[in-house]
């Protein structure tokens, strides 16, 4: 666990999960925090990242670092998906441990479960079935983080923690048509309708499927939450295993609903349109969130409220993000 005093590493500061996760922490009194851009530290070059923790020396390492994209990107570059992620990872795991670092909190993704899981998906299902196809080597990579870190711990009795958010939105999204998730796509397909006065927009697939969504600032707060909570507790929660907590909403919603919130949210007046020849995906993707509740959190963010925060921040940084 840490305390307000630890010098902490956040990895990927600049990104969605990242710049929540260093905004939470300031908030909260956390002022050692340390940072790096891209330009001054290459995470998949190993020796650039044993110098930076050698010289910087953190009581705790945060990993919010990544390679990501959407259905398109993962497709494209599978290649570039696993083995970036693996060598950030890598990286950032093994030279913690050799700097000394006993406290790290590795983020992963809902995608390392079996895309047929039954659902809620449990923490245990890992490693039960096969994954969904066109994520396979990024949540292959995911998985490697998480049982390396439960390596580190069972072999040298390191606090290396490991929590697996669900599908993510809020304040620095992607909102890039072709590699952004579903929430961010919405709101700018939404907004550019509104401004052309469109009379619809087309969304793929039938609307059908269900899926669960967290705004990234509980995600940022369960974060802190994990790395405050003690080790015998946590250890405790996660027992058998002492792999990774999921961290999610407990409740999921159609495409269609999620949707229809959006055009309301941004002001649209034209009808939605569903394209049934495209693919659903998985028609349901929700976690079990049992295992963090019983720790004593529980998200506070409605999605009502989230998607008007979000839409809010997408205004007023729209010319810096399109």
């Amino acid at each position: 666990m840490i305390t307000n005093k630890d010098k902490i590493f956040i990895a990927g500061h600049n990104g969605m999960v990242g710049s929540a996760i260093f905004r939470k922490l300031k908030k909260h009194g956390y002022s050692n925090l340390i940072t790096a851009n891209k330009s001054d530290l290459d995470l998949i070059d190993q020796n650039s990242v044993i110098n930076f923790l050698k010289n910087e020396r953190p009581d705790c390492v945060v990993i919010a670092a990544a390679r990501v994209g959407g259905i398109l990107a993962n497709n494209t570059f599978p290649a570039d998906f696993i083995s970036q992620n693996l060598m950030i990872q890598t990286n950032l795991i093994c030279q913690s441990f050799f700097a000394g670092v006993q406290n790290l909190l590795f983020l992963g993704s809902s995608c390392i479960y079996p895309k047929n899981s039954i659902q809620p998906i449990q923490e245990d299902f890992l490693l039960t079935g096969l994954l969904e196809e066109t994520n396979e080597p990024y949540a292959i990579a995911k998985i490697a983080g998480i049982k390396l870190c439960e390596s580190y711990n069972r072999q040298y009795g390191t606090d290396y923690r490991s929590i697996m958010p669900t599908n993510l939105y809020g304040q620095n999204d992607n909102f890039d048509y072709n590699n952004s998730h579903v929430i961010p796509s919405l709101i700018r397909k939404f907004h550019e309708a509104k401004l052309k006065n469109l009379p619809y927009v087309e969304i793929w697939g039938s609307g059908k499927p269900m899926r669960e969504f967290m705004h990234v600032d509980d995600l940022a707060e369960a974060s802190l939450f994990i790395l405050k909570t003690n080790k015998t507790s946590y250890d405790k929660q996660n027992y058998p295993n002492c792999s990774h907590i999921n961290i999610g909403t407990g409740k999921d919603i159609s495409i269609k609903e999620v949707a229809n919130l959006i055009k309301e949210v941004v002001g649209f007046c034209g009808e939605i349109k569903f394209n049934s020849e495209m693919p659903d995906g998985t028609l349901r993707k929700l976690l079990d969130v049992t295992k963090i509740n019983n720790l004593g959190w529980r998200h506070t963010i409605s999605l009502q409220y989230g998607l008007e925060d979000t839409y809010q921040w997408y205004l007023e940084n729209i010319e810096k993000i399109i």
